[in-house]
C-alpha cells in the first residue's frame, strides 16, 4: 500500500515540476530505475508495486517525441544515450532474472513498443540486435507462462521488422559458439554498469547520489560477475562484430548456426492458448517467406521446422478414428488454419471424430499455405519432409492395408488432401507419392516399380463398390490439378509412339461421306443455335465449322487425328440404337447441354495445359515406333475394363467411371484426342480404344434387348425415376442393365460434344 502511495505522489510531483530538456528527463527516468536495484531490500515485491513500469513508459514517450521533433532518420541524444550505454542489455538481464517479479513482462513490452513505435531502423545497431537476439532465446522456453502474450507480441514485431528489411535476418543467424559466449557473458548486471549510469546522470546536471551499498536484489545479481572470465566477454563482442559485417554468402557457409527466432516461435505453436499458437504460426509464415538464402538454409538445416510440421501432421492423422464416413470427410467445412475455432458442443451435425478431423485438415492447410508462401529452397525442403515423414511413413501403410474399412477411410482422406492442396511444390511431392516419378512407357511387369500407384489403380476395380468409387473420385480430382506429370504418368507416356494404330495409306474416301459432307442418319447440327454461341467471334456458322474439316487426301489422311468432326460426332451419337435411347422423351436431356459444359470445361483445361507446351498435332508417324507392342497402361486398362461392364455395374460406379473418362477426353493433347475420341483410327492388331470398348458393349446390349419384354417403356420409366420426374414404385426387372443403358447414352452424347468443341477450338484461329 505504501509503495502505491509513493508512486502516486511521484507522478504528482513529476506533473507539477517544470519540464526538463528531453535528454535530462530521459536520463532521470533511467536513473530512477537503476536506483531501485541499489536501494531496495525487498526483491520479492512485484514490479507492479514499483515505479519501474511508469519510468519505462516515460522513456518510450520521450524517445518517440524526440524522433517526431527531428528530421527523418536523424538519431537524437536520447536514442544515442540508449544505444551507447547499452540500456537494452541491462534490461535484458533484468528480464532474464525476472527481478523484481514480473520484470520479464515489462522488458518484453518495452522492447516490443520500442521496435514498433520508433520509425528509424534500430535492428542494424549491435546494441539493439544483440540484446534482442538474447531476449528471443527467453521466449517459448516454458509454455503457459504469464509472459506468453508479451513473448509472442515481441517475436511478431521482430518478424515484421525483418519482413520490411529481409537482409536484417542475417543478424539473427547465430554461430553456436557465439551464442554460448553471449548466454554467459551478459547474464548479470555488473556493478560497473550501475556506476556508469550513475556517473553519466550526474554529469548531465541531475542531482548526484552518494555511493551506496547495493540492495539485496542488486547484490545477488552482481555477485555472479566474478564467475565470468573476461575472455568470454571479449569473444562475444568480436564474434558479434564479425557477424554484423558478414555478407549473406559468407553466412551461408557457416555450418553451425542457430535460428533462435524460429525455434522460439516453434515452441509457442505448441501453446495451449490457441491465440498464441496462431500468432506463432503467423510469425513463421513471415520468416519462411524471407528471400535471404542464408536464412532459408538455416531454417531447414538448423531448426526443427520440418520435423515439427510433419510430426504434428502425423500425430493429428493418427488421432483420427479408424473408421470415418467418407461423406463426412468430404463435406466437413474447410476450416482455415488460423480460424480453427470449432466448438463441438454447439455443432448439431457433429459426428464422432469431427473435432479430430477438423484439427488435422486445419494443420494440413497451414502446412500447405506455409509451403506456398515460402522461399523456394525452403518450400522444397518442407514439401519433401511432408512426403517422406508423413505421406510415406504414415499414410502409405494405411492405403496399402487389406481392411476394407481402413482402405475406404484412408482413401477418402487422401482424396480430401488432393482436393485441398494448393501449393505447387507440395502438389508435386503428393503426385510423386501417389504415382512415382517414372515417365517411360509402362509394361505389364511394372507392378512393383511403384506399389502404391498400382494398388490405387487396382482399387478402381475393387470388389467393394464404395472403395472403387472413392478411388476413382480421387483420380478424377488428381487429373484436374495443374501438374503435367499426372497425365503424363497415367496416360501420355503410353501414347507417345502412337503404336496403338496401324498405318495404312488411304486409297479412297470413306463410303459414308456424301456430297454435302453429311452421313446417313446424321443429326442436323446446323439447327442448333448453340453452335453460333460457341464461336468466339460469332462469324462462323456450324456448317462452315464442319466443312473446315480437312478432306481425306494423301496430305491429310484420316489417321492424322483430324478426321472430319461431323463424322466423329455422329459416330458417337448414333452408337446407341434407337430402341435403347430414352432422352428424346424427356425435356432438358439433349445434346446441347453437354456442348455448353464441354465448352466451359475445355476452356478451363486449355488454360491449365498452356504452360506445358504440348504439340498442336500428333507426332509424325515417320518418327514413331509403330512396331513396338502397345500397352495402354494400367490406368486406362482398368477404366476400359470397367467401361466394358457398364451394363452390369451399379449406377453410381458407372457415373464415376464415365466421369473420369470424360475428364481424360477433355485434355487438349493430340494423342489423347486421337486415341479416345477418333473412332476412325486404324487400331493395330490386339489394341482397343475407348470407341472399340463401347462398340462391344453396344453389341452385347443389342443381344440382351431382345430378351427383355417392353424394354423401351421400362427404360423411359427408369430415366424418369432417376430424374425425380416419377415417384418410386414397384421394382423393375433388369434395373442395373436399364440404368447402365441410360449412362451409356449420356456418355456417348458427352463424348460427341467434347469432340465437337475440341475440333472447333483447334480449327478457329
Amino acid at each position: 500500500m505504501f509503495s502505491k502511495f509513493t508512486s502516486i505522489l511521484q507522478h504528482a510531483v513529476e506533473a507539477l515540476a517544470p519540464s526538463l530538456p528531453l535528454q535530462e528527463d530521459f536520463v532521470y527516468h533511467w536513473k530512477a530505475i537503476t536506483h531501485y536495484y541499489i536501494e531496495t531490500s525487498d526483491d520479492k515485491a512485484p514490479v507492479t508495486d514499483t515505479n519501474i513500469p511508469s519510468h519505462l513508459e516515460q522513456m518510450l514517450d520521450i524517445l518517440v517525441q524526440e524522433e517526431n521533433e527531428r528530421e527523418s532518420g536523424e538519431t537524437g541524444p536520447c536514442m544515442e544515450y540508449l544505444l551507447h550505454h547499452k540500456i537494452l542489455e541491462t534490461l535484458y538481464t533484468l528480464g532474464k532474472a525476472d527481478c523484481p517479479p514480473g520484470m520479464k513482462q515489462q522488458v518484453l513490452a518495452f522492447y516490443t513498443k520500442l521496435l514498433g513505435r520508433i520509425r528509424q531502423p534500430l535492428l542494424p545497431h549491435i546494441n539493439v540486435h544483440r540484446p534482442v537476439q538474447k531476449l528471443i532465446r527467453l521466449c517459448g522456453e516454458v509454455l503457459a507462462t504469464p509472459t506468453e502474450n508479451e513473448e509472442i507480441q515481441f517475436l511478431c514485431i521482430v518478424c515484421a521488422k525483418l519482413k520490411q528489411d529481409p537482409y536484417l535476418v542475417n543478424f539473427f543467424l547465430e554461430n553456436k559458439l557465439k551464442a554460448m559466449a553471449l548466454q554467459g557473458s551478459a547474464s548479470v548486471i555488473t556493478e560497473d554498469m550501475i556506476k556508469d549510469h550513475e556517473s553519466v546522470t550526474t554529469d548531465t546536471g541531475q542531482p548526484g547520489q552518494p555511493e551506496e551499498t547495493p540492495g539485496a536484489a542488486g547484490a545477488e545479481l552482481m555477485e555472479k560477475e566474478d564467475e565470468l572470465p573476461q575472455q568470454a566477454e571479449e569473444l562475444s563482442f568480436s564474434l558479434d562484430e564479425l557477424n554484423v559485417t558478414s555478407s549473406p554468402e559468407s553466412s551461408t557457409a557457416c555450418p553451425n548456426q542457430d535460428y533462435n527466432l524460429v525455434n522460439s516461435l516453434l515452441n509457442l505453436t505448441k501453446s495451449p492458448d490457441g491465440r498464441i499458437a496462431v500468432k506463432a504460426c503467423e510469425g513463421l509464415m513471415l520468416l519462411v517467406s524471407l528471400p535471404e538464402p542464408a536464412a532459408a538454409k538455416c531454417l531447414t538445416q538448423s531448426t526443427c521446422l520440418c520435423e515439427l510440421l510433419t510430426d504434428r501432421l502425423a500425430t493429428l492423422y493418427k488421432a483420427l478414428p479408424q473408421s470415418l464416413d467418407p461423406l463426412d470427410i468430404e463435406t466437413v467445412e474447410a476450416i482455415n488454419w488460423g480460424l480453427d475455432s470449432y466448438s463441438h458442443k454447439e455443432d448439431a451435425s457433429a459426428f464422432p471424430g469431427k473435432r479430430a478431423l477438423i484439427s488435422f485438415l486445419s494443420w494440413f492447410d497451414y502446412c500447405d499455405q506455409l509451403i506456398k508462401e515460402a522461399q523456394k529452397t525452403t518450400a522444397v525442403a518442407m514439401a519433401k519432409a511432408v512426403r517422406e515423414r508423413f505421406f510415406i511413413d504414415v499414410m502409405e501403410p494405411q492405403l496399402m492395408q487389406t481392411s476394407e474399412i481402413g482402405i475406404l477411410t484412408s482413401t477418402a482422406l487422401l482424396h480430401r488432401i488432393v482436393r485441398q492442396v494448393t501449393s505447387d511444390v507440395l502438389l508435386q511431392e503428393l503426385v510423386y507419392f501417389i504415382l512415382g516419378e517414372h515417365r517411360e512407357p509402362e509394361t505389364l511387369a511394372d507392378i512393383n516399380r511403384h506399389p502404391l500407384r498400382h494398388r490405387l489403380i487396382e482399387h478402381c476395380d475393387h470388389i467393394s463398390d464404395e472403395i472403387s468409387i472413392m478411388t476413382l473420385r480421387m483420380f478424377e480430382h488428381l487429373l484436374q490439378k495443374p501438374n503435367e506429370h499426372i497425365l503424363y504418368n497415367l496416360v501420355l507416356r503410353n501414347l507417345e509412339e502412337r503404336n496403338y494404330m496401324e498405318y495404312k495409306p488411304p486409297c479412297q474416301e470413306d463410303k459414308d461421306v456424301v456430297e454435302n459432307g453429311q452421313i446417313a442418319g446424321a443429326v442436323d447440327l446446323e439447327e442448333d443455335p448453340l453452335f453460333t454461341d460457341l464461336s468466339p467471334d460469332n462469324t462462323l456458322s456450324a456448317q462452315e465449322w464442319l466443312s473446315a474439316s480437312p478432306p481425306v487426301s494423301p496430305e491429310h489422311p484420316k489417321n492424322d487425328g483430324k478426321t472430319e468432326v461431323h463424322k466423329i460426332v455422329n459416330s458417337f451419337l448414333c452408337l446407341v440404337p434407337d430402341e435403347a435411347k430414352s432422352s428424346y422423351h424427356v425435356e432438358g436431356t439433349g445434346y446441347d447441354t453437354y456442348l455448353r459444359d464441354a465448352h466451359r470445361q475445355f476452356r478451363d483445361y486449355c488454360v491449365i495445359c498452356l504452360r506445358w507446351e504440348w504439340p498442336g498435332s500428333p507426332r509424325s508417324l515417320e518418327k514413331c515406333n509403330l512396331e513396338a507392342s502397345f500397352f495402354e497402361g494400367h490406368f486406362l486398362k482398368v477404366l476400359f475394363e470397367r467401361m466394358g461392364r457398364i451394363l452390369d455395374q451399379p449406377y453410381d460406379v458407372n457415373l464415376q467411371v464415365t466421369s473420369v473418362l470424360s475428364k481424360l477426353s477433355l485434355f487438349p493433347h493430340p494423342h489423347i484426342h486421337e486415341y479416345l475420341l477418333d473412332p476412325y483410327v486404324n487400331l493395330a492388331s490386339g489394341c482397343k480404344s475407348l470407341f472399340s470398348v463401347i462398340v462391344r458393349v453396344v453389341g452385347d446390349l443389342m443381344v440382351r434387348i431382345q430378351r427383355i419384354p417392353d424394354f423401351t417403356p421400362k427404360l423411359l420409366l427408369v430415366r424418369k425415376r432417376l430424374l425425380g420426374l416419377e415417384p418410386e414404385g414397384p421394382i423393375i426387372d433388369h434395373m442395373t442393365l436399364l440404368e447402365g443403358v441410360i449412362v451409356l447414352e449420356e456418355f456417348c452424347k458427352e463424348l460427341a460434344a467434347i469432340a465437337f468443341v475440341k475440333y472447333h477450338t483447334s480449327a478457329t484461329p
